[in-house]
């Protein structure tokens, strides 16, 4: 049975950077992930999106914030295309993975858990499918080509102002008011091939020589219908999540969220949090704010597995 002073389950932005803390201070740690990459929602849903919200870059890309997290983690036993099915306690009160990792202590960033995009609620064929998608990972494939985008976040928003540089771009969503930033919704108002269509939802599609007829319902009037010729359709209407597997190890949930101390500690020993896996009040979902959640998790670990030592904090301590 292999053996480790910590294991991290989930490896996004989070789970990467706990990882590479955990590694300064010398915790033999082992990471495990569903997915095939590194990455978490990120790599699989928005590796293009611009990220603005992380201190010393005013923007970069979610790829290229992965990449950088990667490159921390020198020491990190990763294990991927592996779902955590079980875990369990000894008398010592050290963990057990799935029978085969015995470890000290469990830090769980797994972000909503597993997720799946929320799909276009149309009857699609399966030639209509090949045109729809729920990820930008190849941007090229939009390029000299009418997209409509369809969702109101920063995501969507994101996505209409990468392709506004190669395409023409119809932004549809729901309401009239969108839920991204609001300095997102002055530049695509101001460039003359993106169009904002608002408040529309789809009614139905159309593939005709392999263009696509999209039907859009005017919504709050039920008689007023618009019809737009596209290439391609992206769909930002995020993602269904599943926490299922934590409440049957019996960790402590509130609204599908794990609750945690303001030391990351969750209601089960040697077991902590964080990132958008987690709740306690005033918590808003940020990356920044998970990385922070990190430093404290990792430090309370240290704390609890080495008492007699003197904690040193990287590396702002003085």
């Amino acid at each position: 049975m292999e053996k480790y002073d910590l294991a991290i389950i989930g490896a996004g932005p989070i789970g990467l950077f706990a990882a590479s803390f955990a590694n300064l201070h010398g915790l033999k740690t082992i990471s495990f992930d569903a997915l095939d990459e590194v990455g978490g929602q990120i790599n699989m849903l928005y590796p293009q999106k611009e990220i603005k919200d992380v201190p010393a870059f005013s923007s970069i890309k979610g790829k290229k914030l992965v990449s950088n997290l990667l490159k921390q983690n020198t020491k990190t036993n990763f294990l991927l295309s592996h779902k955590v099915k079980n875990i369990s306690f000894s008398d010592d009160n050290s963990i057990l993975i799935d029978n085969a990792y015995q470890v000290k202590s469990l830090l769980i960033a797994t972000g909503l858990g597993a997720f799946k995009p929320k799909t276009l609620p149309l009857a699609i064929n399966a030639n209509e499918k090949s045109h729809i998608h729920y990820s930008m990972q190849h941007p090229e494939v939009f390029a000299n080509k009418k997209v409509a985008i369809l969702g109101g976040g920063d995501s969507a928003l994101d996505w209409a102002l990468e392709l506004s540089t190669t395409s023409d771009v119809f932004l549809i969503h729901r309401r009239n008011e969108f839920r991204g930033l609001e300095s997102s919704v002055t530049k695509l108002k101001s460039l003359k091939n993106v169009e904002l269509l608002t408040p529309y939802l789809p009614k139905d599609l159309h593939l005709i020589d392999n263009k696509m007829e999209l039907v859009l319902h005017k919504v709050g009037n039920s008689d007023e219908f618009i019809t737009k010729d596209i290439d391609e359709i992206l769909v930002a209407y995020g993602f269904k999540s599943d926490n299922r597997q934590l409440r049957k190890w019996g960790i402590k949930l509130e609204n599908n969220l794990i609750s945690v101390s303001q030391q990351m500690h969750t209601n089960l020993p040697n077991v902590y949090a964080v990132g958008d896996a987690i709740t306690y009040p005033g918590r808003v979902p940020m990356i920044a704010l998970g990385f922070g959640e990190a430093q404290i998790a990792i430090s309370s670990i240290m704390q609890n597995l080495f008492p007699e030592k003197t904690m040193t904090f990287h590396s702002t301590s003085i």
